[in-house]
This record gives structure tokens, C-alpha cells and sequence, in this order.
């Protein structure tokens, strides 16, 4: 099975796409098909072999054959038309912007690409926080308690310490714990760079943490390991991006098998049929003996590789149950009704 990876995008996490894009070639025995969407938007073929974050940083990657999108995939120009770019299945590597929150995908779809990872409406609940919890409530999930502020609001109602959180962004970029009153309004304005929404929920010490990855197949789900995540207060920037480029496993935590079937349950309920195509890494805390969810990572770091025993077996067998749309006949029959009664 050969495998299209797309990576990059425009967004403030473009470099952990490349991070994330470079680590999967230390992981698939499968043949990989690399696309690179550059900061214009334009897609680049990279050649496996030249694969490295120098390439992308320089901009060496412009000798590469640059690619057109269309119905039916991407095209090289070649000196007699053009040769559609081979591969069974695309996976959808660009995390933050145009990756999560819904272009890319509205954009495979449309031209109907088979592809890995979160459709529209996935993509939209998702990419937002407010979304997410908003959805998780509608579906009786549990979540940590929060406020949203909009850009040039500066009081909270939330006790302290509080964590501020950029309402449409991940990686952890713009986020800052503010234990008092004195440190807000510099975390804000931290924030307020990077979007004009935020979020703020209180900040819970010590709070247990446990990471579970995912996906449905035939109807059948598959979990990884349940992950609990060996951090400080959180997981900052830099943390994050040695997160992302995780090629080897990670341990399994050491919890009561109610709690992991309890996670499970939840991450169920959460992916339900609106995540069909993807695999997703659910992020819940436990508080007092309750699950809440924290996050969904819609596209986890290096899809969450670190957390599976056979990462490619689940990567194959998901593409093999990819949602099709289903078929709207265009007919016609109403403007050729109105034409007949008036005798056209």
C-alpha cells in the first residue's frame, strides 16, 4: 500500500507538521508519497530521500516538481500533459490551521481524494475549544469548567490559578498558567497574539492526565495503550514539539481496569460516526474520580504512532473503511417539468 502524506499548511504549527511528516518515515514500511504545502499554499512533490527540516526552512524545497490539485488527486506537468501523483491513500498530517479546522478537508472531499483524518464537520468541533466542549456536553461528556474572552477583555470571573488558552490553536502556543492578578494581563495579551478568542478554565495541580488514541473500522473500534503523560505543570511548546516527533512506543499507564474501560466508554461517545476516517487522541483528566475531557487532537502528533503496537496494521485496515459520500443524482426532473408545462 502506498501512502500520500500531506504536511505543512499555513498555520502556526507548520513546523511541527514537518516534525510530525519526517518522524512517520522512521515509522511506515510502506512506500510514502510526500506533499508539502508551503506558506503560499502551493503543493510541492518532496522526494523521501531529501526529506529534512533544513529543505523546508531554506526553501530548497521549490526545485521541487510543484503540483496541482484536481478532481481526482494532485498532477505533476510532465513535457506531454500531466501524471496524476500515485498513491492509495492520502493522510492528512497538517495539524493547526488548514489542517484541523476544516479547509483541507471541505477540499479532499470536493475533489474526491481518499484521505485519513477528520471531515468538515469533525474538523470545525474540534479545532475550537468552545466547540468541543459545547459538543461534549451536547453528548454528555463532562469537561473542565470554563469562561471565553474576547480580544481587549481583561477581568475573570474564573478563581485563581487559571491556564489561558488561544480558543483556536494547539501545540500549546500562547499558553500560560497565571497563578494571580498581577500575571493576567500579560498572559492575555500573550494569547490575544495569537487569536481574538481565549479560553480560561481553572488550573487544576497535580490533576491525573490520560491520553487515548483511536479509530473505527468496519464498525469496530481500536484503541492504543492508554497514555498518562509524565509532564510538569503542562506540556509548553518545546515539550511538545520532542512530543510530536515520537517515532518509538510509549508505556502503558498503570490504572484500574474500570478507569480504562471507563475512558474507553467516553471515547466512544466522542467519536461516534463523526469522526469516521479518522484517528483521533482523546485527552481527559480525571478529577474527584470523574472523567472529563480535556481535548481532541483530531491530528495527534505523528498520528499518535508511539501509542500503538502495530501502528501500520491500524493506518492499512483504516483505509480500507473510509466514509463515502453518498451519491446526489442530478436529473434535472423539476427544470424539465417547468419546460414541459410551458412547452418548452
Amino acid at each position: 500500500m502506498k501512502f500520500a502524506i500531506l504536511f505543512g499548511g499555513v498555520s502556526y504549527e507548520h513546523e511541527i507538521s514537518i516534525v510530525s511528516a519526517i518522524s512517520l518515515k522512521k515509522v511506515l514500511k510502506s512506500e510514502i508519497v510526500y506533499i508539502f504545502c508551503d506558506k503560499d499554499r502551493d503543493f510541492y512533490l518532496i522526494n523521501s530521500k531529501d526529506i529534512k527540516s533544513k529543505l523546508f526552512s531554506s526553501g530548497e524545497y521549490k526545485k521541487s516538481p510543484k503540483l496541482t490539485l484536481k478532481r481526482g488527486g494532485f498532477f505533476q506537468k510532465g513535457l506531454v500533459g500531466e501524471k496524476r501523483v500515485e498513491f492509495d491513500t492520502l493522510i492528512n498530517l497538517v495539524h493547526g490551521a488548514d489542517g484541523e479546522d476544516g479547509k483541507l478537508a471541505a477540499v479532499l472531499s470536493f475533489f474526491g481524494i481518499d484521505y485519513i483524518g477528520p471531515r468538515v464537520d469533525a474538523s470545525v468541533l474540534s479545532f475550537n475549544k468552545l466547540y468541543t466542549k459545547l459538543y461534549a456536553s451536547s453528548i454528555g461528556i463532562d469537561t473542565v469548567d470554563y469562561e471565553v474572552l474576547q480580544k481587549g477583555a481583561y477581568k475573570i470571573t474564573t478563581p485563581y490559578p487559571v491556564i489561558i488558552k488561544p480558543l483556536r490553536l494547539g501545540s500549546s502556543i500562547g499558553v500560560s498558567i497565571v497563578r494571580d492578578e498581577s500575571e493576567l494581563e500579560y498572559a492575555l495579551d500573550v494569547a490575544y497574539e495569537f487569536d481574538d478568542e481565549v479560553l480560561v478554565e481553572p488550573f487544576i495541580e497535580g490533576v491525573k492526565e490520560y491520553n487515548l488514541a483511536g479509530c473505527k473500522v468496519d464498525g469496530e473500534f481500536i484503541f492504543s495503550i492508554v497514555e498518562e503523560p509524565q509532564k510538569g505543570d503542562f506540556l509548553d511548546f518545546d515539550k511538545k514539539y520532542l512530543d510530536f516527533s515520537r517515532d518509538s512506543r510509549v508505556q502503558k499507564a498503570q490504572i484500574d481496569p474500570f478507569l480504562e474501560e471507563n475512558l474507553k466508554k467516553e471515547f466512544k461517545k466522542i467519536y461516534g460516526t463523526l469522526f469516521e476516517g479518522a484517528l483521533i487522541r482523546c485527552d481527559f483528566f480525571v478529577v474527584d474520580n470523574e472523567i472529563k475531557l480535556n481535548e481532541i487532537n483530531p491530528i495527534p502528533g505523528s498520528m499518535a504512532n508511539y501509542l500503538f503496537e502495530d501502528f501500520e496494521g491500524v493506518i492499512q485496515n483504516l483505509s480500507k473503511s473510509l466514509p463515502k459520500e453518498k451519491p446526489i443524482p442530478i436529473e434535472y426532473r423539476y427544470i424539465n417539468s417547468i419546460q414541459k408545462a410551458k412547452g418548452k
